[in-house]
């Protein structure tokens, strides 16, 4: 197994500011949401009948359809994330904020002084999509917080690597190269 060609390490950068205002955004919705809402009236004087029973309400999100759950602002920002997230993990060539790099940002710059390993900020990729695909999963079963938990988690880690060119993934992805679990060329046979 050869190693890849390299790629400008501005390119994930670039990425990770854009995916980062989409997931702050989907943090926010997600906050606003059915993900959040608590169930029932709320805390009001209630004078019971005789035979009135009082039944605390909880999480919105629990007693809703699965289809108000899918149809959640939050949700499907969310899913639209996780989708360029595997957009970027099986086909990053194509991905929409690589190809908008290559075409519109790198030709205005100076080319690197290095480049950089694919295999990392790809591996990140994916730690991206498992992050968010779980919060999706749990808001679709109707786990209240679920959803925002989530983004804010892959919101931090794409701020991260936006502003300080910090790749939380990537050195997940070293830890476990490091480990011979991940990179590592197999063993002849």
């Amino acid at each position: 197994m050869s190693i890849p060609a390299g790629i400008d390490p501005r390119g994930p950068r670039f990425a990770a500011a854009i995916t980062a205002v989409l997931l702050l955004l989907a943090t926010f919705l997600a906050l606003i949401g059915i993900s959040t809402a608590r169930g029932g009236t709320g805390w009001f004087a209630y004078q019971p009948l005789a035979d009135a029973t009082f039944t605390p309400s909880g999480w919105a999100i629990a007693s809703v359809s699965l289809a108000q759950r899918a149809l959640d602002p939050g949700f499907l920002l969310a899913l639209v994330i996780a989708l360029l997230f595997l957009w970027g993990l099986v086909s990053p060539r194509t991905a929409p904020w690589g190809a908008l790099f290559r075409s519109v940002v790198r030709p205005r710059l100076t080319p690197p002084t290095e480049l950089e390993d694919p295999r990392p900020p790809r591996f990140s990729q994916g730690v991206g999509l498992v992050v968010v695909g779980i919060g999706l999963v749990l808001h679709l079963l109707g786990v209240a917080w679920a959803l925002p938990i989530a983004t804010a988690a892959a919101f931090l880690a794409a701020f991260l690597n936006a502003a300080f060119a910090f790749c939380l993934g990537c050195q997940l992805y070293l830890l476990l190269q490091r480990a011979g679990l991940v990179g590592r060329e197999a063993p002849a046979s």
